[in-house]
């Protein structure tokens, strides 16, 4: 199959754009909480309406990808993205906020679920995998920019600085004392944008694999007889709620214990943990040559749990960057689920993928779990939900038993 380079670089863009969208919540939740005066619980719902949108939405898409396209969804999911930031970034209030959040993120489940058969038509099969690491180096690069552009708006807003590129306008824009606003302005620019973009380029006509198929009522209803799809379905839920977990109660964890500023050294280590998430990732795909996913799956998330303990209990310094580099360890956990997920069932696979992607919820559950327990006692305690969501990720190293395990390379000289 001829390759499409400039629909590759489109879809790494779209990588990109996901990811910016997705991952600035952390670096928002003192700002945010302050504003509107939220309790703990209240602040969960942030990740709550966002992700949620994920469990409602991503099988609904996948429907509508085999009815319409996938350009006409593409563009549908920026225009949702445009309208939920430019009427929060005018009417900034809380409930509007709940609104925005969702419609952006069901926007954002609507792009996952067209990206990944875009770009295996657009690179080639024989490349897909090549190019699947690079959108996923691309999605860990947004993430660690997305919390550095809140820093530059927020901090100099505050500080009057109206001389930096955009401050005075965005100055100009956002209410006194919620300069965090600002990034909802950029973030409509960046959705309209890319929907004009995405309106101009011609799209290839994809062809979607079997595995790439949401599937039939009846595919569903054989697989959720299935113990093992309730159990990775459950598993990517866990996963995605230690993720969030972390990366979302993070700036106001060092905030609210050690008195670290949530603009800039906050904002910082919610960078760093995605920026070593990334990392990881790369770490993870040589190991998974070598070892088995198992086995990683294993030491990965006991080094994580023995990081998140040390950030949650050690010093200012310690937690400074513990939390963070509980992402790189996090970062083998989502892909290794995911394959051992599919590797364990024979058939049905784009169905169970649409199961497995409902799974995201759990960036949803979790957070607000952690939100009413630290409301009852302290965030602190709250965050010690982690350990009950990253204990059932390793407890998927002892009892998967995939029907093809991952290929390693044997050193052992062959007779």
């Amino acid at each position: 199959m001829r390759r499409n380079h400039l629909m590759v670089v489109l879809v790494m863009l779209v990588f990109f754009v996901i990811s910016f969208l997705t991952n600035i919540l952390g670096a928002l939740n003192q700002k945010v909480s302050e504003s509107f005066t939220l309790t703990e619980t209240m602040a969960g719902l942030l990740p709550f309406a966002f992700f949620i949108a994920y469990g409602v939405m991503s099988i609904p898409f996948g429907f509508m990808v085999e009815k319409y396209g996938e350009k006409r969804i593409i563009i549908f999911a920026f225009l949702m993205a445009f309208a939920a930031s430019l009427i929060f970034a005018v009417f900034p209030v809380f409930n509007v906020f709940i609104v925005s959040l969702f419609t952006i993120g069901a926007g954002m489940a609507a792009l996952q679920v067209v990206i990944n058969p875009l770009l295996r038509v657009s690179g080639g099969e024989a490349n897909y995998a090549f190019y699947s690491v690079m959108g996923q180096l691309v999605f860990g690069l947004a993430s660690f920019i997305s919390p550095q552009m809140y820093s530059y708006f927020v901090v100099n807003i505050d500080h009057g600085n109206l001389d930096k590129p955009l401050i005075e306008w965005m100055a100009k824009l956002v209410p006194e004392n919620m300069s965090w606003v600002s990034v909802y302005w950029a973030f409509a620019a960046i959705a309209i944008l890319m929907g004009v973009i995405i309106f101009l380029v011609k799209f290839p006509k994809v062809e979607l694999q079997d595995e790439e198929k949401v599937g039939s009522k009846e595919s569903f209803k054989e697989l959720i007889k299935n113990k093992y799809v309730i159990l990775y379905f459950l598993g990517i839920f866990m996963y995605v709620g230690s993720e969030q977990g972390i990366s979302y109660w993070l700036s106001k964890f060092l905030k609210t214990y050690h008195d670290i500023d949530p603009d800039l050294a906050g904002a910082d280590a919610v960078s760093y943990f995605w920026g070593l998430m990334t990392i990881g990732g790369i770490l993870g795909l040589v190991l998974m040559k070598l070892f088995d996913s198992k086995q990683i799956l294993r030491w990965f998330t006991i080094l994580a749990m023995i990081c998140v303990a040390a950030g949650l209990f050690g010093s200012a310094g310690i937690a400074l960057w513990a939390l963070p580099v509980s992402g790189f360890f996090l970062s083998v956990m989502y892909p290794t689920i995911v394959s051992l997920g599919l590797n364990s069932v024979a058939k049905h696979h784009g169905s169970f993928a649409g199961i497995l992607m409902t799974g995201i919820a759990g960036g949803a559950i979790v957070q607000v779990l952690i939100g009413a327990i630290s409301d009852f006692s302290s965030l602190r305690v709250g965050m010690l939900l982690i350990f009950v969501t990253l204990g059932y990720v390793l407890s998927i190293s002892f009892w998967a038993k995939p029907l093809i395990t991952n290929k390693t390379i044997s050193f052992k000289p062959e007779h």
